[in-house]
């Protein structure tokens, strides 16, 4: 049985000198299946790191808006006002 979909929007914000979303249980608990391997569950909230190479790609730093979903069963990330290219 397929997940409800579910979309958030949040900082992204530096961890242990890492980019991550943090992203309360009660808000996004359905996120865990489609974001395993590149998140874990502390306390009340779902950690995903976001690899440096794929903050490049999406041009997103420490405090940037992002956009989150589980659409088509896959984790999903969008910057909410993207980056120009320098």
């Amino acid at each position: 049985m397929n997940e409800p979909t579910v979309c958030l929007q949040g900082p992204v914000e530096r961890q242990n000198g890492k980019l991550v979303l943090v992203i309360p249980l009660a808000a996004g608990s359905e996120l865990i299946p489609c974001s395993r391997g590149i998140s874990e569950v502390q306390g009340e909230n779902l950690v995903v790191t976001i690899p440096e190479w794929l903050s490049g790609i999406l041009r997103i730093e420490e405090g940037d808006l992002v956009s989150v979903d589980n659409a088509g069963g896959k984790f999903n990330i969008h910057p909410v006002n993207p980056r120009k290219v320098q």
